[in-house]
């Protein structure tokens, strides 16, 4: 078993890590790693797969992942990178519930420029211990604790509202994003959906109400979701 570690290491020590792009990066291996889940889902991203995209041997780029799980928890931190860019590019608001708001807003708005990304932010919440998880993926939890801490919210609560928070977010994006389409091409709405692939008689009101579910609610929903969240919390 050593042996065979030891050559592992040796041959990704031969494996270039230069390809079409350059010597690579981390950031580069993740960027092109999340274009690889936005164009093919999360079922077409392999280290094969990813070294073909950069041009290079895919054990070149254990240098940068060490393996496919460290490689989804890179792209976790690459989606809370993107989410840190774009909170940092406007105000804060002027207190704590309407910058709940606009974390959320901001989330379901990076949420929809990767939506094959929102199944993998749940899975890698039950599979990575806090203290692993890359450091962008901790300020999300800091962010929303700091701002309650910092609003004079005593340590109970602030783990309450943050608890429910981060739950009904996820929650929302994946009701939000979920596949739908059965056709994706056809025209008519109750066949690219394939309710004729459920029994009228098992699912009557799922069939009544598929084709309205198949719609987004959107950030007006979502804020009326918070809003009633918070509300309910006092």
């Amino acid at each position: 078993m050593a042996k065979e570690k030891e050559a592992a290491g040796a041959e990704r020590r031969r494996a270039s890590d230069r390809g079409r792009y350059g010597r690579l990066s981390r950031e580069r291996v993740l960027a092109t790693a999340l274009e690889v889940v936005d164009r093919d889902g999360l079922s077409g991203l392999s280290m094969r797969k990813l070294g073909a995209e950069l041009g290079v041997e895919a054990m070149a780029l254990y240098r940068y992942a060490a393996g496919k799980g460290d490689l989804l928890d890179g792209l976790v931190e690459a989606f809370c990178q993107e989410l840190e860019g774009d909170l940092a590019a406007k105000p804060r608001a002027a207190d704590w519930q309407a910058e709940l708001h606009r974390i959320a807003l901001a989330t379901y708005r990076v949420a929809l420029r990767h939506p094959n990304m929102v199944p993998l932010l749940a899975t890698r919440l039950l599979s990575t211990p806090l203290a692993r998880r890359p450091a962008a993926v901790l300020r999300s939890d800091e962010r929303v604790l700091a701002l309650l801490h910092d609003a004079g919210l005593s340590d109970h609560r602030a783990v309450q509202i943050h608890r429910a928070f981060t739950a009904w977010l996820l929650g929302y994006l994946l009701v939000e994003l979920r596949a739908m389409d059965d056709e994706p091409g056809e025209p008519d709405p109750a066949f690219r959906l394939g309710l004729h692939r459920m029994p009228a008689q098992e699912f009557p009101r799922l069939r009544a109400t598929a084709i309205s579910l198949d719609g987004r609610g959107g950030p007006k929903q979502l804020a009326a979701g918070l809003d009633a969240l918070l509300g309910s919390l006092g």
